[in-house]
């Protein structure tokens, strides 16, 4: 006799954090902290991180941030914001801590990245530039080790 999905308490797990991470999704622009992201799905902001970070092999705040980056490289792309701009319309609250999370993603200054954007996907349709633009996750979720036989 196997159990029905809703009485597993992994898939149960699995699906809580699958509905924060569809809020990240959505409500990136908005405060969100990993201690009410946690309570919303009834852990502890230590236990909600850890398994989270082994669902999607990156913290909360660390996909977030990548989120945000994601949404700021679009609105830099248009070039009619300033990188200040974009930093608030994407939910940062501190520019420096947005350049320097966006130099680590992207591999340069969001000012850079801005003049250089702006020609750079001239004629490509923006649902291609958003695939041949995303950042690549440097830091947070490294590759695994291939096993050894």
């Amino acid at each position: 006799m196997t159990s029905s999905p809703a009485a597993d308490p992994y898939l149960r797990e699995l699906t809580q954090l699958r509905r924060v991470k569809d809020r990240m999704d959505r409500e990136y622009a908005q405060p969100l902290d990993v201690e009410s992201l946690a309570r919303d799905v009834h852990m502890s902001a230590g236990h909600f991180s850890r398994r989270f970070k082994l669902a999607y092999g990156e913290s909360p705040y660390s996909y977030l941030m990548t989120r945000r980056i994601e949404r700021a490289m679009a609105l830099l792309r248009m070039g009619d914001l300033s990188v200040t701009d974009v930093c608030f319309a994407v939910g940062c609250s501190s520019l420096g801590t947005f350049s320097t999370r966006f130099s680590e993603l992207v591999g340069m200054p969001p000012s850079v990245y801005k003049q250089e954007a702006a020609n750079s996907t001239a004629g490509i349709p923006a649902c291609v530039a958003k695939q041949v633009t995303r950042p690549v996750r440097n830091r947070e979720a490294p590759d695994p080790e291939p096993l050894l036989a």
